[in-house]
């Protein structure tokens, strides 16, 4: 089965709610999808899809990287790991040492925005530092 067969549903939810500058290609049997969300519930809604599709994310055959439109330093938002949690770096990037985590759910707020990549956030219990944007939904 052809990774975009497999991922169809997930591919048809991304364009009728409208994600932006979608891209979607194959390499190296991974399935690479890009682009920018409307808001924090279309991302949602990917990723669920995408848990029912592979409910254990073991099948390493997805790479999902779609961020979400106008969020705004200040705004919360919502840790959307599979299950575990979210790293805290000092700096934008994996290279960069781990200060804190976040927990699977957990609301943080946004400090700044780095890139569409890494955003800048901070715990309610103070812990603050650069995480991966992917795994943040804005709250709706």
């Amino acid at each position: 089965m052809a990774l975009q067969d497999k991922y169809a549903e997930l591919i048809n939810a991304a364009k009728s709610s409208s994600v932006s500058n979608l891209q979607v290609r194959e390499q190296n049997n991974v399935l690479y999808v890009d682009g920018v969300a409307p808001n924090g519930a279309a991302k949602n809604e990917m990723w669920a899809i995408y848990e029912k599709i592979d409910p254990d994310f073991r099948a390493n055959d997805l790479v999902m990287n779609v961020t979400v439109a106008n969020m705004q330093a200040g705004q919360q938002a919502k840790v959307t790991t599979a299950s575990s949690n979210l790293n805290i770096r000092k700096g934008p990037g994996t290279d960069q040492p781990i200060v804190g985590k976040a927990a699977h759910g957990e609301i943080v707020t946004l400090v700044s925005k780095s890139d569409d990549q890494w955003w800048q956030i901070k715990t309610k219990d103070g812990e603050e530092g650069y995480s991966y944007a992917q795994y943040l939904s804005p709250l709706t």
